[in-house]
C-alpha cells in the first residue's frame, strides 16, 4: 500500500496549472504529473470554469507531492512563499536557474531567489550554504553573507572562498 504524504503543498495558477506542472517535472529527477481532475457542469455557478476545463493537477517533483489547482485569476503567488532547491554544484545550480528563471521576472532575482514565468518564487541554493551561514565562528558566517547579498544568481566557489578567507 502506498503512503500517502500527510501534507501537500497547493499552488494556485489562473489556468496554467497542467502547464506548470509538465514544466516542473520536466526539469526534476523522479518527478511526475500523477493525476488530472477536470471541471464538471457540478458548481458551474462558483467556479465559473469551462466542463472538462482541468481542475487540479497531481505531480510530484523529487519525490515531493504537489498539488496545482486553475483557480482563476483572484490570487497570485506573493515571495512569502517559496520552494528552495539545494544542488550540490554550481553545474545544478547554473541549470536550474537557468530553466526556472527563463521567462520569469528578472528583477525578482537576488540571493539565489528567482521567480519563474508562472509568477512562482524558488531558491536555488547550494546545500553547503546552510552550514556556511550556521558556522559557529561569526566572521566566517558575517563573510558568507556579506558575499552572498552581492550575487544574483549564487557562486558556490565564491561563497566557499568567503568562508575560508577569515
Amino acid at each position: 500500500m502506498a503512503v500517502v504524504q500527510k501534507i501537500t503543498p497547493c499552488l494556485w495558477y489562473d489556468s496554467q496549472a497542467e502547464e506548470a506542472a509538465r514544466f516542473y517535472a520536466s526539469l526534476f529527477n523522479n518527478s511526475a504529473v500523477k493525476t488530472i481532475t477536470r471541471y464538471g457542469s457540478e458548481g458551474l455557478e462558483v467556479h465559473g470554469r469551462p466542463q472538462g476545463s482541468v481542475m487540479t493537477v497531481s505531480f510530484e517533483l523529487e519525490g515531493q507531492e504537489f498539488t496545482a489547482l486553475n483557480g482563476g485569476p483572484h490570487f497570485k503567488f506573493t515571495e512569502a512563499i517559496s520552494l528552495v532547491v539545494r544542488c550540490e554544484t554550481q553545474t545544478e545550480i547554473d541549470r536550474y536557474c537557468d530553466k526556472l528563471g527563463e521567462g520569469g521576472d528578472e528583477r525578482a532575482q537576488q540571493c539565489g531567489w528567482l521567480k519563474d514565468k508562472y509568477g512562482l518564487s524558488w531558491q536555488i541554493v547550494p546545500t553547503a550554504l546552510f552550514g556556511m551561514l550556521a558556522d559557529a565562528d561569526g566572521k566566517r558566517s558575517g563573510s558568507v553573507m556579506q558575499a552572498l547579498l552581492q550575487m544574483k544568481k549564487l557562486d558556490l566557489a565564491a561563497l566557499r572562498q568567503a568562508c575560508e578567507a577569515t
